[in-house]
């Protein structure tokens, strides 16, 4: 009897085997990631990202329709026509400190680095590297986030900022409330070596909201 694939684990593993590798072995073929993690994909204890299954279908030649859902050829493709994974563009302070407006944000430009997401495809939509610890321990320098710019955040969720020329990353809190909207706004660090940033004392712009955190390997 034929053994059918029916998760993504078993898809990895299947292709993996066929070429022989161990977990390290794949690991060390792909970013950031550890045997660890591809244990743990193939007992389908948790599952890779969007930019893990992109470099998945890449280093074991497969399609990443069947990698993600079993249909297709097993053979290998260009991925970037798949339905399920965009490709967004990363960009950094010197991009976001020259906008005016939230839809002047370059996110069609010509980036130079891009991941791969599985969030809804929208041009209002780009990822973000951490760059200080004022967000430790959640965030670390060099983790990225997803940040949708027409996303109205609520108390509690985690935005990108303009603020004079400075870029950023902080909690969204509401200070105080005027004929029932919002007055004043306070961008709330998790590292109290960092200031809260209030909207009575600065010219905050809000750039966007965080809709995916991306941990990235880290050294101990």
């Amino acid at each position: 009897m034929k053994l059918v694939e029916v998760t993504i684990g078993q898809r990895i593993r299947k292709k993996r085997k066929e070429f022989n590798w161990t977990q390290q072995e794949l690991a060390k073929r792909l970013k950031d990631v550890s045997h660890v993690a591809i244990s743990q994909w193939e007992s389908n204890t948790t599952k890779p990202n969007a930019e893990n299954l992109y470099e998945l279908s890449v280093v074991l030649k497969c399609d990443l329709g069947w990698l993600l859902k079993g249909e297709g050829a097993k053979s290998s493709v260009t991925p970037y026509n798949n339905d399920d994974i965009y490709k967004i563009p990363v960009l950094n302070d010197e991009s976001l400190s020259n906008i005016h407006d939230v839809l002047d944000i370059p996110i069609s430009s010509h980036e130079s680095e891009y991941i791969m997401t599985n969030v809804k495809k929208s041009e209002f939509i780009f990822a973000y590297r951490i760059a200080d610890d004022s967000m430790k321990p959640d965030f670390v320098a060099g983790d990225m986030v997803v940040i949708e710019t027409t996303l109205k955040p609520v108390p509690g969720e985690f935005v990108i900022a303009k603020i004079g020329n400075d870029i950023v990353f902080r909690k969204y809190q509401v200070e105080s409330y005027l004929n029932g909207e919002v007055e004043n706004i306070a961008l709330s660090p998790l590292n109290d070596d960092f200031p809260t940033l209030s909207s009575s004392r600065y010219d905050i712009n809000l750039i966007g909201t965080m809709i995916e955190h991306r941990i990235y390997r880290r050294k101990r």
